[in-house]
């Protein structure tokens, strides 16, 4: 069962959100932060999700500013705000007495909740999944457009079909965000998730974040996947294995 939500972003827009609640007995909450330029329908948000509600962990996923069904200018976001609106989110979540234990990242989403991490109280454990080491890597998108856009202010950039406003204020927060002193510094236990076979953020990204981060930490190899998960049965897998690891703190009170 998915409950559809809206909750103010940082920023003022409204941010649409779906929250998979379990049928059962809930074993704790958790929210997930979506890809680059995907959302809270995209397969590794919706999958995954479904799959831990599904195993008694609800979950919220949302549609970052301009995406989806969220309100507000894509062009108007960045890292900083990402990562700002992943907390907002968590405090939304308290809001409805749901406190969140669980936060979940997919991609440049993972890095949003690696960053994101100590400011959730009362997070019990943070799981990143293809995550880049560096915020930046996503520039290779965009990597045509980036001479224009530092010089002009910003360009028109289409991706999947629709028509995005790539901003200078997006590039540079990017490239200034430094993710590895959010690692270092991670105060819950850590679940690193990445495919040897993901063509898009080379597994390494994962050995550098696993390397970083504080113990408690654990890697897990998605062999087969792709960057998305989009192949059958990828996800839910994922969602599985995210379940049983994160077992032993979502009961340690």
């Amino acid at each position: 069962m998915a409950e559809r939500v809206r909750f103010p972003s940082t920023t003022g827009p409204a941010l649409a959100g779906l929250l998979d609640v379990p049928d059962g007995e809930v074993r704790g909450w958790g929210v997930f932060s979506h890809g680059f330029t995907l959302g809270k329908e995209s397969p590794a948000a919706a999958r995954i999700c479904k799959g831990l509600a599904a195993e008694g962990i609800g979950m919220l996923r949302f549609d970052n500013l301009g995406l989806g069904d969220s309100e507000g200018d894509w062009g108007d976001g960045s890292f900083t705000h990402k990562v700002a609106d992943t907390v907002r989110a968590a405090a939304f979540m308290v809001e409805r007495g749901c406190p969140v234990d669980l936060l979940v990242g997919h991609s440049f989403g993972g890095a949003a909740a690696l960053a994101a991490a100590d400011e959730v109280p009362g997070l019990k454990a943070l799981v990143s999944i293809a995550a880049p080491v560096e915020p930046g890597h996503v520039e290779h998108h965009y990597d045509a457009l980036v001479d224009r856009v530092l010089a002009e202010g910003e360009a028109e950039w289409l991706v999947g079909g629709r028509a995005l406003t790539l901003r200078r204020a997006f590039v540079e927060d990017v490239r200034r965000a430094d993710l590895r002193a959010h690692i270092r510094e991670i105060g819950v236990p850590l679940l690193v998730m990445h495919s040897p076979t993901d063509a898009t953020v080379d597994i390494s990204n994962a050995g550098d974040i696993f390397r970083a981060a504080p113990h408690p930490r654990s890697f897990v190899s998605l062999e087969g996947s792709d960057h998305l998960l989009t192949a059958p049965g990828q996800a839910r897998r994922a969602a599985r294995i995210i379940s049983a690891w994160a077992h032993q703190y979502l009961d340690a009170d």
